[in-house]
């Protein structure tokens, strides 16, 4: 091959990698999931009678809202009508209500979904709470009463029972931890109790914290449209595993959907759900202590060593702290390895651990550095934020 056949053909190559890169790049911005592997159909769409042929594709999630649906529940509760008085003393009830108070019994309240061949079903605690009976009727139209197996109002989930004839479909589990924001999600659920619905969105924002909602909060947030009634049902992802349980939304008015929805993430689900099969109630840890951030003032105040962690304000007597050797004025770095830069996320990482198990906390006391054994305490349910952690 001579030399102005070395350049003809470099030349080719050149140009035509220049415009598959910039293809791709058209793509990626303009319809990511097109790149994404999954369940999604692509498919030519038919000509009508008549037409001209449509070179068109069109991309779809009916293959993973297919395989998530018949999962997914309509959860019917029987509830007496609230006063304002209970919708204020409850974060959920204020929520949703605001200052709208219900006048009478409602049915069709929320969803739910299957998560078990044995017919354990997740929902919200806001759904069922309070309810003197509760029916679950599947998208196949069965219908049938639900026991109440458990309640864990902190994390405002719920567990019920159905017990209903063969086949009884059930959701497949994803990883939450796997999500990244803009990862395409679907909610289905019952909104408004017009029947089963399907939207979809993207992941909006991870880590979701300090709404005033429950006591652990971990939120996935998402713009798929979740209206009232979707509490309890499934957020899926493109390939129809659970990654989260739809469990509010933002509205200004108590209504309709304005983007702003909030999810449950499914291991924290699962562990939920887990221990309300087994022991009827989730046991979280404590140790006894009241916390505050840190700031620029507290670190030189303190003369510490670190600029970030939780500090001490007070321990209280008697408390697997105090027994650990804590003091007031202590900034809490690290628990069981894990670095903790808040109350929020020592709250989370204490609850985590078993009540009874050993432990070390890592606090910083001035310049010093201290790693001190303690065992873990039982939480006593529904503390709120200033209350002993």
């Amino acid at each position: 091959m001579t030399g102005s056949q070395l350049r003809q053909t470099w030349l080719i190559f050149s140009q035509a990698t220049t415009v598959a890169l910039a293809a791709y790049f058209v793509v990626s911005t303009l319809k990511p999931q097109w790149l994404h592997q999954g369940p999604a159909v692509l498919a030519t769409l038919p000509a009508a009678a008549g037409a001209p042929p449509r070179a068109a594709v069109q991309f779809s999630y009916a293959a993973a809202a297919q395989a998530a649906s018949p999962a997914v529940v309509a959860v019917m509760a029987n509830k007496p009508a609230l006063t304002q008085r209970e919708i204020d003393a409850d974060p959920w009830l204020r929520f949703h209500f605001g200052r709208r108070v219900p006048q009478r019994q409602q049915m069709g309240l929320g969803s739910g979904v299957i998560v078990s061949p044995e017919g354990y079903v997740l929902t919200n605690n806001h759904v069922v709470n309070g309810a003197s009976e509760i029916r679950v009727q599947l998208p196949d139209g069965r219908e049938t009463e639900a026991k109440l197996v458990g309640t864990d109002p902190e994390t405002d989930l719920a567990v019920l029972r159905i017990t209903v004839a063969p086949p009884l479909p059930v959701i497949h589990p994803g990883r939450a931890e796997d999500l990244q924001v803009g990862d395409v999600v679907l909610a289905i659920g019952n909104p408004f109790n017009v029947g089963q619905t399907v939207t979809s969105g993207i992941v909006s924002a991870l880590g979701r914290t300090q709404l005033g909602l429950s006591t652990f909060e971990n939120f996935i947030q998402t713009d798929a449209a979740i209206n009232p009634g979707n509490s309890g049902g499934a957020l899926v992802d493109a390939q129809g595993r659970l990654v989260g349980i739809n469990t509010a939304i933002y509205s200004r008015t108590g209504g309709g959907s304005l983007g702003i929805g909030f999810a449950i993430p499914v291991d924290s689900a699962y562990q939920v759900l887990e221990a309300l099969i087994k022991d009827g109630k989730v046991s979280r840890g404590w140790i006894g202590v009241i916390t505050g951030d840190i700031n620029a003032e507290v670190v030189e105040t303190l003369k510490l060593s670190v600029d970030h962690g939780v500090l001490v304000k007070e321990v209280f007597k008697g408390s697997p702290a105090a027994k650990a050797g804590l003091e007031a004025g202590d900034v809490v770095t690290e628990v069981e390895g894990r670095q903790v830069r808040n109350p929020r996320e020592l709250i989370n990482v204490v609850a985590g651990l078993k009540p009874e198990s050993q432990t070390v906390v890592q606090v910083q006391r001035g310049g010093q550095t201290l790693k001190l054994p303690l065992q873990v305490g039982l939480r006593r349910p529904q503390t709120e934020d200033g209350a002993p952690e």
